[in-house]
């Protein structure tokens, strides 16, 4: 289906000028791999030839690009509006020749916020089609879990090899899903550190602590329908993956119910900790409230000895030096003797 002069002419069909880099094209024979860089009109020719499995990557593509695979593939319109649409739901669609899978693989920066990653996925019995939102999403990891995994021509990838493409495609999601809750876990244990430090800076940890719910909630939101996702692989009614390869499905199973209880613990354990830090901000203000109530009473003492010798009366001393002395003994003598009793009982 390549025409002639697509090797002459690279610009000449739009297939050549897919998203904003150019697509990641590959083909495998009995296990090997026999071609690659190909473009993306071949796609069918090679589909044609016996014991031949496609993957295809294309990233950041228009409608009018991925018109060039439906028309390879037979895809529906709707699955190819869900792959180019933007924040579309983690799903898995069943369509009558191929399966759409929608993911996202998050990641943390370094400003501590989550990015998230939109790959969509066509499935077909010998084709792989992956479809990025952004570069954000490493293929050339995915390429290489590829290469160092099980060889293709193992007895129980032979003839199930397009699954497991699909396998280290959602492997690697989850892996990413992972890494942003050991990520989250360690901004939790420094928001932890930050609650119980004695300068206890009030505006950076309400910052970070709304950064992190908000991150967690984001994760939530991508990390739990996975689950859904490889309970609906592991179907055995429905035959989505073959017998061999359902430890391999199992195993990324387990690690998307890692990654929903590490959410959920982390969660609550945000919770726990807003809760710590509004109970030592009670706690710290019922500490400066004895401090002021106890300078307060020490204060008063010589404010009502002064305040008693200042009445228009006679009084002992008065006019005298001796009275000057015996006053100013009484107020020392009676605001230490305060500040020692509050001093012992750790009012100040």
């Amino acid at each position: 289906m390549a025409a002639s002069n697509s090797q002459t002419d690279p610009d000449a069909h739009p297939e050549n000028r897919i998203g904003v880099r150019p697509p990641h094209t590959r083909v495998w024979r009995d296990g090997k791999v026999e071609a690659e860089g190909f473009p993306v009109a071949e796609l069918s020719d090679h589909l044609q030839q016996p014991g031949t499995v496609v993957w295809m990557d294309l990233c950041a593509p228009g409608p009018a690009d991925l018109r060039v695979i439906s028309d390879e593939l037979g895809l529906d319109p709707v699955a190819v509006e869900d792959a180019v649409s933007r924040h579309e739901r983690a799903k898995l669609d069943r369509y009558k020749s191929y399966e759409f899978l929608n993911a996202y693989a998050p990641e943390v920066g370094d400003d501590g916020e989550l990015v998230l990653h939109e790959v969509s996925a066509f499935l077909t019995g010998r084709a792989l089609v992956t479809v990025r939102q952004d570069p954000g999403f490493d293929v050339e990891e995915l390429v290489a879990r590829w290469d160092e995994g099980p060889d293709f021509a193992r007895p129980e990838i032979a003839g199930n090899a397009a699954a497991y493409l699909l396998y280290g495609l959602l492997d690697l999601v989850v892996d990413c899903q992972l890494d942003a809750a050991q990520a989250l876990d360690d901004e939790a244990d420094g928001l932890e550190e930050l609650i119980f430090d004695d300068s206890f800076p009030v505006k950076e940890i309400q910052r970070r602590s709304y950064r992190l719910r908000k991150n967690l909630v984001a994760l939530r939101r991508v990390g739990l329908p996975m689950r859904e996702i490889l309970n609906t692989l592991l179907r055995r009614d429905l035959r989505f993956v073959a017998e061999p390869l359902m430890p391999y499905f199992q195993d990324v199973y387990d690690h998307t119910m890692r990654v929903a209880e590490w959410t959920d613990g982390l969660r609550e354990l945000v919770t726990g900790l807003l809760d710590t830090r509004i109970a030592l901000q009670g706690n710290r203000l019922n500490e400066v409230m004895k401090k002021v109530t106890s300078w307060a009473a020490i204060i008063a003492v010589p404010t009502a000895v002064t305040g008693f010798y200042g009445q228009n009366v006679p009084y002992p001393g008065a006019d005298q030096a001796w009275g000057f002395v015996v006053s100013t003994i009484v107020i020392v003598v009676c605001s230490v003797t305060l500040y020692w009793v509050f001093k012992a009982r750790d009012w100040l």
